[in-house]
């Protein structure tokens, strides 16, 4: 995380009395000290254009990382407990679209999810699959993984308790979070 200490010509700053010596001897136009990781790091003096660039990235850098991730979920039009997932995914700092397919078979043997873990949704976010009630620290765990991720990961059929699925009485069903790759080989993922 980086945090602007100073920006003024002045040299004054919230560093400590050696920096802030070395600041104003140093900054005759204006100049920058940025605290990153615990270590200070003081910037030779620059225009204000500049400064103005180098402190709208830094106070933009936050809002940026936090933007929400886009998620395209594919459905069959008559299927409720989709949309309930669906909702579940906004709330939980996903972008979601939902488009209503006609052939869900179809789509999820194009995004390659092996039948065995087939489920009523098929969402897809950042080109990895996302097959049925999948829980959301579970994706925010797969896109973590970057490159070494998986093609995708599932929750095979509709388990009762699951994201999307949970009923009055609070039952909860066993489920297992499954990764697969692209031949269509699966293992426990979460």
């Amino acid at each position: 995380s980086v945090m602007l200490v100073s920006a003024r010509p002045d040299g004054h700053s919230r560093l400590n009395t050696r920096a802030k010596a070395k600041a104003r001897n140093r900054c005759e136009g204006w100049c920058v000290a940025m605290r990153i990781r615990g270590m200070t790091i003081i910037l030779e003096p620059f225009g204000r254009r500049t400064f103005l660039a180098v402190s709208l990235a830094v106070t933009a850098a936050p809002v940026l990382a936090s933007a929400p991730t886009p998620m395209t979920v594919y459905r069959d039009a008559g299927c409720g407990c989709c949309l309930k997932w669906a909702a579940m995914a906004g709330k939980a700092g996903f972008a979601v679209r939902v488009v209503d397919h006609p052939d869900m078979q179809a789509l999820k043997r194009r995004i390659g999810i092996p039948e065995p873990l087939w489920s009523c949704h098929t969402a897809v976010v950042e080109g990895r699959a996302v097959e049925g009630h999948v829980p959301f620290t579970a994706i925010r765990k797969m896109l973590a993984m970057g490159t070494k991720a998986p093609q995708g990961i599932a929750v095979a059929g509709m388990p009762v308790g699951s994201p999307g699925m949970e009923v009055a009485d609070g039952r909860r069903e066993p489920f297992d979070v499954m990764a697969f790759d692209q031949k269509g080989a699966s293992w426990r993922f979460a």
